[in-house]
């Protein structure tokens, strides 16, 4: 007995040396920290591909078969396709990170920066080929014997004897048609655009002439037949010539073409028109058609779209723009933007959609076998139009704000009439006035479904007589958030899929899915109620392949076996369950303390994909079978974690001061020692539980607190959740923050003098918030946050142009009403008239590019607490976002913030810019990071 108790022992000191030999992430490991990206699983299920790069440097993409045998390895390959019949890969490949680097270092021009490669490997033989310089490439839909691609050579010019000796280049562009049979590739020069048909044996093009060249005759559209392997000149003439759609067997081709001068202001688009039987393409849309409103023409900037039958093309048209007056002196007249009060969209926000705006067109319907038609459905007082998904029904559905935009001022929703039109006469048929909320049409085109967010209700409206049917009257469940805590109207839960018998629609309430008739003769629980009985969210997965699903519109089909996600509110699992027939419960498949993502299936949904993770394990990548109990890993990336001390996530409940049930994530150190004292950082937002299992790379992230190397350096870091009382933003944090850290100052090992907090946006307000409230704290981090409410109400998201007032009256910031009408509140809630109490030192940051929090209010904390004389400092990342998006000033930050609450929570010696700053002499010589 004592030989065990000796040997446990030592097993147990063998233990505790292992975890002391780890390290703790320091800033240099992020780099090389690996993630998956662009997973994919083949139609027949056989081959799985997927890319693994790292956070900076050279990627590498895989492939492998359905049994974890490596097939091919592409070092920087990315934008892959396997070809239909899985005999092929095709990918680009990206250029060396170095040279890319190095390429930017010496300022190159983009057209001298370093070029994409292609690949191109056959399965059976191992044979690999590659071109340099690509631009691009492309797949038709249904074939595998040819490809085509771009490439984008250079060539000297001739010489001449009398010119300077310096050669001038000129750039090639070559379409390679390419036989994956033979290798053999037909190459076509001076190409610009190109596409196929759905079927493969079309190939259209575009040539383009030299500006200067004006006596070339090669300028226009082409059209190269695979199967008979001759070329036609369906289009003469320089231009601009795109959107090349055929319909969907290959018969007809329309695309877009504009004639008119380079330096034209405005742009002459036609719509181009060819077949088989035609000698060259025809102009069969042009700005004279019948049926096209005076000033109106074929838009440039419009898709083209078949129905599937092929008896309809959609197009877009748009009014003739107004342009400048060219002979004008701009120095002579003024620049000015004219705010008006009753303009639908404030200017900064028309400014910043501008150019969207300019390129907005408006659906129309062209017959070309039916007399050339022209039908427009909607005038430039619409919002974007939407068909079935086959596009053959005779109605589309369109909206309208028009007349109610203002109000998206303070409500970020405007009532909308709901129209249906048909694209047999172009009439129109109001389906609902004034709606809050969003409708669809059914597949069949025969029913609009409408969801009214006013009431919490779904209707279906039938078209052919014009009833409108409540769905889910009478129901003891509710089909809006149930936990929404903002002051405007809760948000529905969304629908699930359609009817495969194109009869219904399932549709979500917090846990369940519903069925409904659309004519309202049947409704029934389809998941049984076992969600809410369970405590367990479960939503339909479609997994039809994305290389078989074109037509196919999101269905739900109770006679086959349904695949549901899952997660469970109390114990934070997640997985999937599979539903079989009516009214019946689910069944559990797969559920455990990870997080699965990125669900695919093949096209007998036989063999499955996805990732797992959970906080300790990096996600990889896992193939498994229609059983879902031979699940065998197929990557196994970041190894090196296991070099360093990382940590656990647990969650921790405990009751706030006012009785309310409350819950957060603690996360400890691996090597944590309950004989030990830790300081605690709280990191908040809104709600962050559900993410218990989610695994956190160490990243230097865009300002929020960069848990795993925090909690690795000997931190306890907690991420409590917060529910919120309207008008109370700021005493609803505290009641949950400020207990929650309270609650976990009673265990032992916790430092309760060495207390922090840090958040970011609305985080960061709550920040501002809590140093006003309590002096608890030790050290506090508040990146972009809003400290004045009532300057911020009427600010602006320069991001967007938007006002910020919908935020304070119906989202986010939680006041529900104007300034006005709640002056008290806005005061009580804005931490700026109360920063006279603050005791804690505050680092801000406030990004003078911030689209979202006008950096200002950083300024005016900022200025406040200098004036005071209170310990802070600001950041302001010259030209960065309200999220940091540059990764150097990402590093950068992750430094800073690591260095202020080791100094202040941990005892650390402060860095020069925590002591004394950087002066604006100084700047990108020394950042401060030295201590003295």
């Amino acid at each position: 007995m004592n030989k065990k108790i000796i040997l446990i022992g030592l097993f147990a000191m063998h233990g505790a040396a292992l975890l002391a030999q780890k390290k703790p992430l320091d800033h240099t490991v992020y780099d090389s920290w690996q993630s998956l990206s662009a997973s994919e699983i083949s139609v027949s299920g056989k081959y799985i591909s997927f890319q693994v790069i790292p956070q900076e440097g050279d990627g590498n993409f895989y492939v492998k078969d359905n049994l974890n045998k490596a097939i091919f390895s592409l070092p920087r390959g990315y934008n892959a396709r396997l070809t239909r019949d899985e005999k092929h890969v095709i990918s680009l490949i990206k250029p060396k990170f170095v040279d890319t680097r190095q390429a930017k270092i010496k300022k190159k021009k983009p057209e001298d920066m370093p070029k994409d490669s292609l690949a191109v490997y056959t399965i059976a033989t191992g044979k690999l080929t590659k071109y340099a310089d690509v631009k691009s490439y492309k797949l038709a839909e249904e074939a595998s014997g040819y490809f085509s691609f771009l490439t984008d050579g250079k060539t000297a010019a001739p010489a001449d004897t009398t010119a300077s000796k310096t050669k001038k280049t000129a750039k090639i562009s070559t379409l390679h048609l390419f036989d994956l049979a033979t290798g053999d590739t037909l190459n076509f020069q001076q190409v610009d655009q190109y596409d196929f048909n759905k079927t493969g044996d079309k190939l259209v093009f575009t040539k383009k002439a030299e500006a200067k060249d004006s006596t070339s005759n090669i300028a226009g559209v082409y059209l190269y037949d695979l199967t008979n392997k001759t070329l036609k000149k369906i289009t003469n003439g320089r231009g601009t010539y795109k959107n090349f759609t055929f319909d969907d067997i290959g018969n007809q081709l329309v695309y877009l073409g504009d004639r008119s001068a380079e330096k034209s202001l405005v742009k002459d688009f036609n719509l181009y028109y060819y077949t088989a039987q035609l000698d060259t393409a025809r102009i069969a849309v042009q700005k004279n058609t019948t049926g096209l409103p005076t000033n109106w023409a074929v838009s440039g900037d419009g898709d083209l779209k078949f129905s599937k039958n092929g008896q309809k093309l959609f197009l877009g048209l748009a009014p003739i723009p107004r342009v400048k007056d060219t002979t004008l002196v701009d120095f002579e007249h003024a620049k000015v933007d004219v705010w008006h009060w009753q303009d639908d969209y404030l200017q900064p926000q028309q400014l910043v959609n501008l150019k969207k705006d300019l390129a907005q067109s408006y659906l129309s319907v062209f017959y070309p076998q039916q007399g050339n038609r022209v039908i427009p459905l909607v005038d430039d007082k619409f919002n974007p139009v939407r068909t079935t998904v086959e596009a053959d029904q005779e109605y589309v559905l369109a909206t309208t704000d028009f007349g109610r935009r203002i109000e998206t001022q303070w409500d970020y929703r405007s009532k909308q009439d709901v129209y249906v039109v048909s694209t047999v006469s172009g009439a129109r048929q109001l389906v609902i006035e004034n709606l809050s909320g969003q409708a669809v049409l059914s597949p069949d085109g025969q029913y609009v479904l409408y969801f009214n967010q006013d009431n919490g209700n779904w209707y279906s409206y039938q078209i052919a007589s014009k009833k409108v049917t409540l769905l889910n009257d009478g129901l003891p469940v509710s089909f809006v958030d149930e936990d929404n805590d903002m002051p405007g109207k809760p948000s529905g839960y969304g629908m699930a899929a359609w009817a495969v018998d194109g009869k219904g629609v399932y549709l979500n309430d917090k846990f369940d899915i519903w069925y409904f008739a659309l004519d309202g003769s049947d409704k029934y629980l389809a998941t049984n109620g076992y969600g809410r009985a369970s405590s367990t969210v479960l939503r339909y997965k479609n997994l039809d392949h994305t290389q078989t699903s074109k037509w196919k519109s999101n269905t739900l089909d109770e006679r086959q076996r349904v695949i549901l996600t899952a997660f469970n509110e109390k114990t934070k699992e997640n997985g999937f369950y599979e539903m079989r027939g009516k009214r019946k419960d689910p069944k559990a498949i797969l559920m455990s303390t990870n997080v699965y993502r990125n669900l695919q299936a093949s096209d007998d949904q036989k063999q499955f994909i996805y990732t797992k993770e959970d906080y300790v394990h990096s996600p990889d990548l896992y193939v498994n079978t229609h059983t879902f109990k031979k699940e065998e890993p197929l990557t196994a990336l970041n190894p090196q974690q296991a070099n360093y001390n990382w940590g656990t996530a647990e969650l921790v409940q405990w009751s706030t001061p006012a009785g309310h049930q409350a819950e957060g994530i603690l996360y400890k150190p691996e090597d944590f020692d309950p004989n030990k004292k830790y300081p605690v950082i709280a990191y908040f937002y809104e709600k962050l539980t559900d993410g218990l299992y989610n695994y956190q790379a160490p990243a230097p992230t865009p300002s929020r607190l960069n848990i795993p190397y925090f909690v690795s350096n000997g931190y306890l870091v907690f991420a409590p959740d917060i529910s919120y009382v309207t008008g109370e933003p700021g005493k609803s944090a505290e009641e949950y923050i400020n207990s929650g850290m309270k609650h976990l100052a009673q265990n032992s090992w916790v430092d309760s003098s060495k207390l922090g907090i840090q958040g970011q946006s609305w985080g960061g307000y709550q920040v501002a918030h809590l140093i006003t409230a309590t002096d608890m704290y030790a050290a506090a981090w508040a990146g972009a946050p809003v400290v004045n409410m009532t300057s911020a109400y009427g600010g602006i998201r320069w991001q967007t142009g938007m006002s910020r007032q919908f935020q304070y009256e119906n989202t986010q910031s939680r006041i529900g009403k104007t300034l006005w009408e709640a002056q008290d509140a806005y005061l009580a809630n804005s931490p700026l008239f109360h920063l006279d109490k603050v005791k804690t030192p505050v680092v801000i940051m406030a990004n003078d590019n911030d689209g979202a929090v006008p950096w200002y209010q950083g300024i005016e904390m900022f200025t406040a607490l200098r004036r005071l004389q209170k310990p802070v400092w600001m950041l302001n990342y010259n030209g960065d976002e309200h999220n940091l998006l540059l990764r150097q000033n990402r590093k950068d930050i992750q430094i800073r913030e690591q260095q202020f609450f080791d100094h202040y929570l941990k005892g650390a010696p402060a860095p020069k810019w925590l002591k004394s700053g950087i002066p604006a002499k100084e700047k990108g010589i020394d950042w401060g990071f030295s201590v003295d």
